[in-house]
């Protein structure tokens, strides 16, 4: 026994990799409101987008008539079945008017989130340069670092409507190329914007598209929430030559209610959709055949479907809209999405004082905007995932300093 204990004292150490990368926020934060729950308090959970309500009932009932059979528990192809490329490509023609080949310029991903991963290794070596924004979604940072990318910042302000400041990042990009620095590689973009809930316009993208072809950096536009709270979905994909330079992701998480399905898909030209397939086939087996059966029902939705959960949202947004002014805090209400972004007044110490306040004062979770980049350090951000009256009661907790 004494030396098994002996054993469990030798150093060992990660990979460098791992040091440079933290726990993800809401993992971290989400122990604290368990145990927080557990001893009583009864915390609301206004922070996390996990869309609360369920695909369309043709999905699941595809689910459930698929996973009976005998024959679709084995391994499936690493390109997705033929017909869920089919159901993507075709969701892309109907809603953006963009043409996709499914055999060769699609691949589904076991979540969008994992495709970021997929992406930076396929693309990236170490030193190279990666363009992400701040404020912005921290997968972008992390899995550049975990490729040991130089992570470049460009900064997102609220005076430019959020959108990327294009000739200061070219001044950085020259600076680099003056100074020897290994060149950039990619841009991150995420329209419409999480966590500032801009909207997404044909001319932004045109100026993505452009600036990407002008430098040789491949734009990678993440877009799981163009048909939250929007009425005219967009697809970087539909400018001119965009499929030569471009890659775009696009999730079922959100647009479907299918989070915990992992369910994404990404779509490019053959070249960069080929290289990115011999990555992922090194990494994961495909996804369970029922779970794309299901998808390919989910993505055959009419705009009366998207119109419904809309309007749960619209009703949540307006809720959300009174927590704020409760925490004395200004917003665009012409935000996109399935979050409100706020900003806190200039008497508060910051977003994060204003989301502990409220975490544990009033036992209600809200998320610092500091978690997307200290750009978002006087901001806080309210989840519509929850249902009209769990929103209702966390007003009232912090209106009436319950």
């Amino acid at each position: 026994m004494q030396k098994e204990n002996k054993a469990y004292e030798l150093k060992f150490m990660p990979a460098r990799r791992v040091d440079s990368v933290e726990e993800y926020y809401f993992s971290k934060k989400l122990k604290e409101v368990a145990e927080m729950n557990a001893a009583g308090r009864k915390v609301i959970n206004l922070g996390v987008g996990s869309p609360d309500m369920p695909p369309s009932a043709a999905a699941i009932e595809a689910f459930c008539e698929e996973v009976r059979r005998d024959d679709v528990h084995g391994y499936q192809p690493y390109v997705g079945m033929p017909a869920l490329r089919e159901a993507f490509a075709e969701w892309y023609g109907r809603w953006y008017g963009v043409s996709l080949d499914p055999k060769t310029e699609i691949q589904p991903l076991i979540g969008s989130k994992e495709g970021i991963i997929h992406i930076s290794l396929t693309f990236v070596n170490a030193g190279e340069g990666v363009l992400v924004p701040n404020p912005g979604y921290p997968t972008y940072t992390s899995a550049s670092r975990l490729v040991a990318a130089d992570v470049i910042e460009y900064r997102l302000d609220e005076a430019r409507g959020w959108y990327p400041d294009f000739e200061a990042i070219e001044r950085t990009i020259v600076a680099r190329r003056y100074t020897g620095q290994l060149p950039v590689k990619l841009m991150w973009m995420n329209y419409p914007n999480m966590p500032t809930g801009a909207n997404a316009t044909l001319e932004l993208y045109k100026r993505a598209v452009d600036f990407g072809r002008r430098h040789r950096i491949i734009i990678c536009n993440d877009n799981p929430y163009s048909f939250i709270l929007n009425d005219t979905p967009l697809s970087i994909l539909q400018i001119d030559g965009a499929k030569e330079v471009c890659i775009e992701l696009n999730s079922m998480s959100k647009s479907h209610n299918m989070p915990g399905w992992r369910m994404a898909m990404l779509a490019s030209n053959e070249r960069f959709v080929s290289w990115i397939l011999k990555v992922k086939s090194n990494v994961d087996s495909g996804q369970f055949r029922p779970m794309q059966t299901a998808a390919i029902e989910a993505l055959k939705a009419g705009k009366e479907w998207y119109e419904a959960n809309n309007a749960i949202y619209r009703s949540r947004r307006l809720i959300a809209e009174g927590i704020m002014d409760a925490l004395g805090c200004t917003y665009d209400r012409s935000q996109t999405g399935m979050f409100l972004w706020g900003k806190v007044a200039d008497s508060a110490a910051s977003g994060a004082a204003v989301a502990d306040h409220a975490l544990y004062e009033h036992n209600v979770f809200i998320t610092p905007g500091s978690v997307f980049g200290d750009a978002g350090k006087r901001y806080v951000r309210i989840s519509l995932c929850c249902k009209n009256e769990t929103l209702e009661e966390a007003k009232q907790r912090i209106t009436n300093g319950e």
